[in-house]
């Protein structure tokens, strides 16, 4: 019973910005494109943007 209630909570939960950057350079599919996904990251690709 509990299980089904992890499982509801979780698909509502967001993910944090580690999880997400780290989400994005799982999908890299080579090196070049993983190293520009790390220099988007490094440029403030997953940052909180005030205006």
């Amino acid at each position: 019973m509990f299980e089904s209630v992890k499982k509801f909570v979780s698909a509502f939960r967001i993910p944090s910005r580690a999880e997400m950057e780290r989400a994005y350079l799982d999908s890299a599919y080579d090196r070049v494109d993983l190293e520009h996904r790390m220099r988007q990251i490094d440029h403030g690709l997953f940052r909180e943007r005030y205006i």
